[in-house]
């Protein structure tokens, strides 16, 4: 990443999954359940990405290989079931090559071990169950989680509220629309906290009133 990128991805990172979405006018949402091992972590970086065959996770072991520092490892298999593709020996090589975070879309194990290494870890399922290593998968492949398309090198943010993806080309513009709505959502939030509702502020009640009826 340049500097400029490096920058841009850390205040993404900060803003937040909910925050990006929203100002990316409600695109790039993974929407899929996850469990971050680490609850109160964000991290953001370019997805390195491993496909892997069906409960297989032989594409995981090839990925590190390409790994690199500040990445987010997006690991995932043609239809998500609860086999674990990730335990903490392939979290040691993720954290020695540098990992920001992983995204497992499909299960984790050894979970007392990686909260132990303090790799950030999002996981849709926490189950025992071992894969095979049968099967050598695809690595550096678009993939689609959640509804969303994710291709290598896109931004992808993790946070207590889930995951979202910023194509990679569109990560500068993101960054001015996240600006713009934390401006805002901070003046907003001052009105708020005088006293103002967002009842009438937003025309809910006035609209309310004329139509004779509260709605529900």
């Amino acid at each position: 990443m340049s500097g400029a990128t490096r920058a841009a991805v850390a205040e993404l990172a900060e803003a937040g999954v909910a925050t990006v979405y929203e100002a990316a006018g409600r695109a790039g949402l993974i929407d899929i359940g996850l469990e971050p091992l680490l609850p109160g972590s964000r991290v953001a970086g370019p997805a390195r990405i491993a496909l892997c065959g069906q409960d297989d996770n032989r594409a995981v072991h090839e990925v590190m290989s390409r790994l690199q520092p500040g990445e987010i490892l997006v690991l995932t298999m043609p239809e998500p079931r609860p086999v674990a593709l990730f335990g903490d020996l392939l979290a040691t090589q993720a954290k020695v090559r540098g990992a920001a975070g992983v995204l497992v879309d499909a299960s984790v194990r050894d979970v007392a071990d990686l909260r132990a290494m303090g790799l950030p870890v999002w996981t849709r399922w926490r189950r025992v169950r071992g894969a095979t290593k049968d099967v050598r998968g695809s690595v550096d492949v678009p993939v689609r989680l959640g509804g969303t398309g994710v291709t290598p090198g896109d931004v992808v943010l993790l946070d207590d509220d889930g995951a979202a993806a910023v194509p990679a080309d569109g990560v500068e513009a993101t960054v001015e629309a996240v600006r713009a709505r934390i401006a805002k959502e901070d003046g907003l939030r001052e009105r708020w906290r005088s006293g103002e509702l967002s009842y009438d502020a937003y025309g809910l009640r006035a609209e309310d009133d004329t139509a004779g009826r509260v709605r529900e």
